[in-house]
């Protein structure tokens, strides 16, 4: 996981590892997709001896905490799935990149004191591999006052061995009686160079999943089921399911490009030189295709979220936009 700049926290967390002098609670100050959980996940593996857990993100003595909205109070234990492929695909994460991942968008998430509950009913148990037991808490400005109440003691006087590791995007928010007790870290931002770099990366995983998408359209209009068949099942060796919710996101959005074409065409925009490839595509499907392809991937969308064997969802899906 590569980390850009802010030598003097790696240097910081170097010292604490190497003196054993490790303090109880930290809060770290990040911009909005600033790269607070690269450091964090470096210092954790150091922490833990190198385990390869870590950075796997299912060490079962570190705890990972972050905002959550639902009718029948849930907490991040539910949704540490898509929080887990979002974070291995991309620890620069937007917080509203979480709240997407997570199917949230546009709800009042908060840390709520079924979380601070819960939080504590882990901690209650003794480390599993005899260390540091560890929450990572992300946005804690997002905890309301019945949580920090409940979670207080601990992080004030927490059992030994046990850390607290805060990412904050307003450290002024955060509730006075948890801030006060924790040692403040400010990441800075990353610099115009690290920014391009990380853009780069995602702009080249967008352009990745797009392409499986051409290759599909590429094999509808051939009438080559094998080859649109093994498309479906490139996808689904895809690693992380939130890789698979993005193909299917940027899916919609070439259909909706070809809609466009086909209905609409002044108002049709290209990616930067496949203006070509969309209007071959827009010739050679059929004038319904876009709208029917739509809702096909708004069903596999669905079905992604209930965790349908992927073999089977993506060969079904390959199969039905071949027909149609």
């Amino acid at each position: 996981m590569e980390i850009y700049g802010n030598a003097e926290i790696l240097n910081a967390f170097h010292r604490m590892v190497g003196s054993g002098h490790v303090p109880h609670a930290m809060l770290l100050h990040e911009d909005d997709g600033g790269g607070a959980f690269p450091l964090v996940l470096h210092f954790l593996e150091q922490l833990y001896g190198g385990n390869p857990r870590v950075a796997k993100l299912i060490h079962p003595d570190i705890h990972f905490v972050f905002p959550v909205a639902g009718p029948d109070k849930p907490v991040s234990l539910q949704f540490l799935a898509p929080f887990r492929a979002l974070l291995l695909d991309n620890p620069y994460f937007f917080e509203n990149e979480l709240y997407a991942a997570i199917g949230i968008e546009g709800k009042q998430s908060n840390i709520s004191v079924n979380e601070a509950r819960s939080i504590l009913d882990r901690l209650s148990l003794s480390a599993v591999e005899g260390g540091y037991r560890t929450v990572v808490l992300y946005l804690p400005e997002k905890m309301n006052a019945q949580a920090a109440n409940a979670l207080l003691k601990m992080v004030e006087e927490p059992p030994q061995q046990t850390l607290f590791l805060l990412i904050t995007h307003a450290p002024e928010k955060v509730l006075q009686t948890i801030s006060s007790r924790c040692l403040h870290l400010r990441v800075q931002p990353l610099s115009e160079e690290a920014e391009r770099i990380v853009h780069a990366r995602e702009a080249a995983g967008t352009a990745s999943l797009r392409d499986l998408f051409h290759d599909l359209l590429e094999a509808i209009v051939a009438r080559d089921l094998l080859k649109a068949l093994e498309t479906g099942e490139a996808l689904a060796d895809l690693k992380v399911r939130e890789q698979q919710k993005s193909f299917c996101r940027i899916a919609s959005e070439d259909l909706r490009r070809l809609f466009l074409l086909q209905k609409m065409p002044q108002l049709a925009a290209f990616p930067e030189g496949e203006e070509a490839f969309y209007r071959r595509m827009a010739g050679a499907l059929k004038p319904t295709f876009s709208r029917k392809a739509l809702a096909v991937l708004d069903r596999a969308l669905l079905l992604l979220e209930r965790n349908v064997n992927q073999k089977i969802l993506f060969a079904d899906m390959a199969s039905q936009l071949y027909s149609l």
